[in-house]
């Protein structure tokens, strides 16, 4: 039976750092001066420097003095040193669920903001651009689409970086959503930021990557992958267990100051973080039992063998070959079959097993306070779900 650590409060793991240069364009961090380098490189170089700097030479041997001079630069700017003003750091899935919380104590925070989200975003795409102004104020919000490059160039990149924070997830976890937004997209944001400045990539991911039996798991793992071999930026991978939807719990957690861990410690840089709720991990039968508890209701279950589902899944993979457009159907069959046998919870590759002592715990905020406070409201108020809904539930509150 599978095993999951819940918190409301994973955001925490957010905000992160990085480091970045372009082969054909040198982003230096400054809050001085800046100096084009177009004579002698195919893009810019953004110096701190305290004085003018002069270049009396031939070309290249003045490309050569300016190479040396950036470089020195490089290895003394960090712009973890500068004041959160000075720290410019692009949210892409801004209005995500876990995306707007990042957004909203980054700016809480003093930082540079900007948010980049659609047009039209949030369920159904009900949220126009007044509303995500009015909800993300104090950060820039900028509009387009994450899928086109040129697009994220011209908006969201049209000046120099410093860190890149992705909260980008597919809809659905279909099979073209996952590769279109789970890898592409986030491979695009890495891709644009690299060439204006970004010295790190924070990257909202999941733990259940560790055994990519999925299409969302295997597009997540490949950007991953490309993420960790860029080599000229240093990154953050958050992976978390499982969310549950409690806004004022997760609300705590990033006024609590834990969402910043990535930005401000350095020794989170180039890591794999796995995080989780607080408390032991729960079986289904453990949040089902919860349940009962809390609603006063006599405990009645009813068992679906996981041959049933394997059953179910083998006629769609059939279906498939004869009628393409069932592939998605297929694979929500399968999303639900994972959920149902494997934990979300660290895997022992060693040992082949998940391992709950090795699964980081963070925040105060349980499932069982969740359950509790959706029981004395009456029902999942805004906890509206859209294409993640399981059979229209909680589609839209």
């Amino acid at each position: 039976m599978s095993a999951s650590r819940f918190t409301s409060q994973q955001a925490q793991a957010f905000g992160v750092q990085a480091r970045v240069s372009r082969p054909t364009t040198l982003h230096i961090a400054t809050r001085a001066q800046r100096l084009s380098a177009a004579p002698f490189l195919s893009g810019t170089a953004h110096v701190t420097s305290n004085r003018n700097l002069i270049i009396r030479a031939s070309p290249s041997r003045a490309a050569r003095s300016l190479v040396a001079q950036v470089a020195a630069a490089a290895a003394t700017d960090d712009y973890r040193q500068r004041a959160p003003k000075d720290i410019r750091i692009v949210v892409v899935g801004a209005t995500g669920y876990i995306g707007k919380y990042v957004v909203k104590e980054l700016v809480r925070r003093g930082y540079n903001v900007i948010a980049f989200s659609r047009e039209k975003s949030g369920v159904g795409g009900k949220q126009g651009m007044d509303a995500v102004k009015k909800e993300l104020e104090g950060a820039n919000c900028r509009f387009g689409d994450v899928t086109d490059m040129s697009s994220l160039e011209r908006v969201a990149f049209n000046e120099p970086v410093d860190v890149v924070v992705s909260c980008l997830a597919s809809r659905t976890g279909g099979i073209k959503d996952s590769q279109l937004v789970d890898y592409q997209a986030t491979a695009n944001a890495m891709n644009v930021g690299r060439r204006n400045g970004a010295k790190h990539f924070v990257l909202l991911s999941a733990i259940c990557v560790q055994k990519p039996l999925l299409e969302f798991q295997r597009a997540k793992l490949k950007f991953e992958e490309e993420l960790q071999k860029a080599g000229d930026i240093t990154y953050s991978i958050v992976r978390p267990t499982a969310f549950f939807k409690s806004l004022a719990g997760q609300v705590q957690l990033v006024k609590d100051g834990k969402a910043l861990h990535c930005v401000t410690k350095e020794e989170l840089k180039n890591k794999v973080l796995p995080i989780g709720g607080p408390g032991p991990a729960l079986t289904a039968r453990d949040q089902a039992d919860m349940l009962f508890r809390l609603t006063g209701k006599k405990t009645n279950y009813f068992p679906v063998p996981l041959a049933l589902m394997d059953g179910i899944i083998g006629i769609f993979d059939f279906l498939v070959k004869i009628f393409p457009q069932l592939e998605d159907p297929a694979e929500f069959g399968k999303i639900g079959r994972y959920y149902a046998a494997e934990s979300m919870l660290v895997w022992d590759d060693k040992r082949q097993q998940y391992d709950a002592e090795a699964t980081p715990s963070y925040g105060n905020d349980t499932l069982e306070d969740f359950f509790r406070e959706a029981i004395k409201e009456g029902g999942l108020k805004g906890q509206d779900l859209g294409d993640a809904a399981v059979f229209g539930v909680n589609k839209e509150v």
